[in-house]
């Protein structure tokens, strides 16, 4: 069931609720009994990544280290493509 963020424009209070998605929405505001409690657009609690893995994950300590070490590792074989092409791969791979 999906959390909602509530808000009474007449006092301010502020509450999450636990609702089903077939539950009216509420309006009533259970601080000051004002008919101003109203849904607010929240983000959501997870960002979808490119590599099929949440951003929100669980991380192991060697993956900012990992991170770090691939730009310079992706810049050291195009300085030996253009000193040396066709050298190690015989010239069929896409560093050429």
């Amino acid at each position: 069931m999906p959390i909602y963020a509530y808000r009474c424009s007449a006092c301010g209070h502020a509450k999450d609720v636990l609702q089903k998605l077939s539950d009216a929405p509420l309006t009533t505001c259970p601080a000051c009994g004002a008919e101003h409690f109203a849904k607010q657009v929240t983000a959501a609690g997870f960002q979808l990544k490119g590599s099929g893995w949440y951003a929100t994950d669980f991380k192991g300590a060697a993956a900012p280290a990992a991170a770090a070490a691939a730009p310079a590792a992706a810049e050291a074989p195009k300085a030996e493509a253009s000193a040396a092409p066709a050298a190690s791969c015989g010239g069929s791979c896409a560093c050429h």
